[in-house]
């Protein structure tokens, strides 16, 4: 391995963001891939992004090669201070009132027990005018 051994946080690694001072975070270690910028399959881009945060869920989701994962050794700094690494908090979706089913039902039945008289009553209105019409 390339690296020293050192410990580094992760504020000392994310200064390292830049096309020409590139360093990743990924499974607790330090990689300085400056120099793989050019030749990384998935660009550039790809690489500046995963800077300045632990970028190990974004290096498994791609599902490197073996030899891509061998490679790595080449550019390794040290190992990052994992204290300095916030705790991912798993999303909990805000508070929503329960869906009362049998409110919606009572609902309809109201609705219901107005709307159908005037129907009916409507409909008696109608007949009778036919009636007188014809």
């Amino acid at each position: 391995m390339g690296g020293d051994g050192k410990v580094l946080t992760l504020a000392q690694v994310s200064v390292h963001n830049t096309p020409k001072d590139c360093w990743l975070v990924i499974n607790g270690k330090v990689y300085d891939v400056t120099k793989f910028l050019e030749d990384h399959p998935g660009g550039d881009e790809v690489l500046l992004s995963a800077t300045g945060k632990d970028a190990t869920d974004d290096f498994q989701d791609v599902g490197h090669s073996k030899s891509a994962r061998d490679m790595m050794d080449q550019y390794y700094v040290g190992e990052i201070d994992v204290s300095t690494i916030p705790k991912k908090t798993k999303y909990k979706p805000p508070k929503q009132p329960h869906y009362n089913q049998d409110k919606t039902s009572e609902f309809i039945i109201k609705l219901l027990q107005f709307l159908v008289p005037i129907a009916i009553l409507g409909l008696a209105v109608g007949i009778r005018l036919y009636a007188k019409s014809s």
